[in-house]
């Protein structure tokens, strides 16, 4: 029987063990903060059950729109309250039931759970402590960490990383949230909705600079319609205490004082002390491991999967990322990864999912491909719930329509991208999408209509 370690219980290990147990192995996963890792714990989980909350709280505070008065004054905007300590307690409970779960998943299909830190002593042997596991195949599954900055030292109290948002008891008055990435946009928007004031800086021109320009400038917008203040071109420098909170200092020399300052610049492998390197396994200049699309790290017998590769950081990649190395290493056919069939979302309100090229490769001349932009505004589901913002974009290949991408920002966009999803993995064409039956009234049917409107624009 093939004896198979796993260093990490996050999705990439967690997953992993799944497959690894369904073929037969002997499985061990080594973990030593909770099975589920960062993703169940301090990340995923915890944040979009926040974010869940949060958009309750916008659908109540613009339900006047739809004849729904709330109170005795439907203009009042201090109609909603929230309470952090019980939004923050239910988020725990939320997560140790999944955590549990999970655990209770893996014991039962035969897994077994080893709690402390691990080591590679060489490619076939894990240090526990004072354990020894000997392994046919190693995983490695660490993770990373918040990236911090020696001039904004997070305290726990005052100047945070989101791993500490949930021992809050109070909601911050005055948050200033760095970074403009996926994290910071999420949580910017979050903490606006449910009450805060809130500022979000950004080093870039506009929020989200890594996404499709016209889902961030609508993004953008909205924050900025709904109260939120968006500096761009704006470094910070440091944050610091004040006696009544923080004081965020920019590149250019202006300063922003709140009651708390949220840090999202970026994340850190955990592969420190874990004897990869004098194992062989190659690490890049961010001390990522470095693998290649089955997962192989340059030690043969070992693999690695998830956020410590630091290839595309989501909790799909990684879980994809372990079954595809369990499947290779036991011998199972596998396809690689493929990275342009990989859906991400952005969890703010309204949603941002895209999936395959983007329009800038068309754009820039990488990819031939045309492109449709379909408003949001003009599909009837949405006018009934008093949806004005979004759009569904496609993106297909010019001469054959087959699918190569898409964008759609509104509601639900995480779910609607499925359907994109599909067609890009399995090459499906506009023509297969527009004779696909939608529901009629449904967000969905925007995607058949983008389809439409590609087979319309087909050149003779």
């Amino acid at each position: 029987m093939t004896k198979v370690v796993i260093i990490g219980g996050g999705p990439g290990g967690y997953e992993a063990a799944l497959v690894a147990a369904q073929l037969g192995a002997d499985v061990t996963v080594v973990d030593r903060d909770g099975i589920g890792g960062a993703c169940v714990l301090t990340d995923c989980v915890p944040s979009k059950t926040l974010i869940a909350t949060s958009v309750r709280t916008t659908y109540v505070k613009d339900s006047a729109r739809l004849g729904i008065n709330v109170g005795n004054e439907p203009e009042d905007k201090d109609l909603v309250s929230v309470d952090l300590k019980t939004i923050n307690a239910r988020v725990k409970r939320l997560v140790q039931a999944q955590s549990a779960d999970t655990a209770a998943r893996l014991r039962t299909e035969g897994v077994t759970l080893v709690s402390g830190e691990a080591r590679l002593v060489d490619p076939h042997i894990v240090a526990v402590g004072d354990q020894r596991l000997r392994a046919d195949v190693v995983l490695i599954a660490t993770g990373a960490h918040p990236r911090e900055l020696s001039t904004a030292k997070p305290d726990g109290e005052r100047i945070l990383t989101w791993r500490q948002l949930y021992d809050l008891d109070e909601l911050p008055e005055r948050l200033i949230v760095v970074g403009s990435g996926v994290t910071g946009a999420e949580f910017a928007n979050a903490y606006q909705a449910l009450g805060s004031d809130v500022t979000l800086v950004s080093s870039r021109d506009h929020v989200l600079p890594t996404h499709d320009t016209d889902a961030a400038e609508v993004l953008e917008e909205v924050f900025i319609r709904r109260g939120m203040t968006v500096l761009g071109n704006s470094r910070a420098e440091s944050v610091t205490r004040t006696e009544t909170g923080v004081r965020v200092r920019l590149a250019d020399g202006r300063t922003v004082d709140g009651s708390h300052c949220l840090m999202t610049v970026g994340m850190i492998p955990n592969t420190d002390d874990l004897g990869l390197e004098e194992a062989g396994v190659r690490l890049d200049n961010g001390g990522f491991v470095q693998v290649d699309r089955v997962s192989r790290t340059s030690t043969p017998g070992v693999y690695a999967a998830g956020d410590c590769t630091g290839i595309n950081m989501l909790a799909s990649v990684a879980a994809m990322q372990g079954r595809i190395a369990m499947w290779h290493a036991l011998g199972e056919a596998v396809s690689p990864l493929k990275l342009s069939n990989v859906s991400s979302t952005v969890f703010t309100h309204p949603e941002l999912a895209a999936v395959g090229v983007s329009e800038a490769d068309v754009e820039e001349g990488r990819v031939d491909a045309r492109v449709v932009n379909l408003p949001l505004d003009t599909n009837p589901r949405a006018k009934m719930h008093g949806t004005k913002d979004g759009f569904v974009k496609l993106i297909c290949r010019q001469h054959t329509g087959i699918v190569l991408g898409g964008v759609i920002v509104g509601p639900r966009a995480s779910e609607l991208i499925l359907g994109v999803s599909l067609a890009v993995q399995q090459r499906l064409t506009v023509d297969d999408i527009a004779h696909t039956f939608a529901v009629y009234p449904s967000l969905s049917g925007s995607v058949t209509e983008a389809a439409r409107s590609l087979m319309r624009a087909s050149p003779e």
